[in-house]
């Protein structure tokens, strides 16, 4: 993020901000995040003073912000798609400006000891199934689902899930045909091996099914609090990923979920059974979610367990060896 005096570069004015442009700065002492192709910053509207977010990486051959900043130009939304304001060139840095989010599910289900109520899992399963519905609407498969890629939102969006980096993003829909991609093997995994489906392991071309056996595993993983391949030790990457689709292979979908819901189950095989170009039933898929959070809880009430107040423990009362110790 060094300083470069040209139009669009970051300019050095103090210790702590960077000038994008007249419209924004950035707060280089405030880092939000780290992605896999850069950094996110805390940055500034100077114009009306409201907070914002700028991811920076470096310049090196396809930049990856502008293809995100382009999808998302192209798929904007009121409801769980980030806003972007702006992209730029620098000398050495790229930057994408963008609305600044709350935190990640990631981050919260850490805060919550990773364990988090049904319910919770749920609802946050429901907004997953309603943003990739809307992603794929437009034409687009996200290709690398993980809990660190759905944030909630600020403020009065604080009970909106959202689905950010769109870096890995693919059209599946042909702007040009309007055809569905063709069917393709021996391509590499894209995404996160942890949550890739088995398709994508198996080096198939990914389409829209992907993207739902990949939510599978997110809410397999909230629900339970770890799936069994975390944490596999092997000299590689390219060994690791081999040892993760075997156990994947290994564990069938009721023996994975065996101590939790059966609509996780059924989520999980529901998304290996469809066809490649085949749409999902993102509506049935909702229901299920709507159905299993709403019994025997009345109206629907969207609560989070971040949300809840945090009750400290009563301490324990002294025990009678204890007591007589201190007299």
């Amino acid at each position: 993020m060094s300083g470069h005096k040209s139009k669009y570069s970051a300019q050095l004015t103090d210790e702590n901000e960077k000038i994008l442009d007249k419209n924004f700065t950035i707060i280089i002492n405030k880092q939000l995040g780290k992605g896999g192709f850069g950094q996110i910053y805390l940055g500034r509207n100077i114009k009306e003073n409201y907070p914002i977010a700028i991811k920076v990486e470096e310049k090196a051959g396809r930049s990856h912000l502008l293809l995100e900043y382009q999808i998302l130009e192209e798929i904007k939304c009121d409801e769980g798609i980030p806003k972007v304001y702006k992209y730029r060139e620098g000398h050495k840095h790229n930057y994408l400006v963008m609305e600044l989010l709350g935190k990640s599910i990631d981050k919260l289900f850490s805060e919550c000891n990773k364990s988090f109520s049904l319910k919770t899992t749920y609802e946050i399963g429901y907004q997953m199934i309603s943003r990739i519905e809307y992603v794929h609407s437009k034409g687009y498969i996200h290709r690398d689902i993980k809990p660190g890629n759905f944030v909630i939102g600020r403020k009065e969006k604080k009970k909106t899930v959202y689905i950010i980096d769109f870096g890995l993003a693919k059209r599946y829909i042909d702007k040009e045909t309007n055809k569905h991609i063709p069917y393709k093997e021996g391509k590499g995994l894209t995404g996160t091996a942890r949550y890739v489906s088995l398709f994508t392991h198996h080096g198939i071309e990914q389409s829209r099914r992907d993207d739902i056996e990949g939510i599978a595993y997110n809410l397999i993983y909230l629900a339970k609090g770890k799936l069994p391949w975390q944490g596999v030790k092997t000299k590689n990457k390219k060994e690791k990923h081999k040892k993760i689709m075997n156990m994947k292979l290994a564990y069938s979908p009721e023996t994975l979920c065996q101590d939790i819901p059966g609509i996780f189950a059924n989520l999980l095989n529901y998304s290996r059974d469809l066809e490649f170009e085949e749409a999902p039933d993102y509506k049935g898929i909702k229901a299920m979610f709507k159905d299993e959070f709403s019994k025997g809880n009345g109206p629907i009430i969207w609560e989070f367990d971040w949300e809840k107040p945090k009750i400290d423990k009563p301490k324990e009362d002294k025990s009678k060896e204890e007591i007589e110790k201190s007299i």
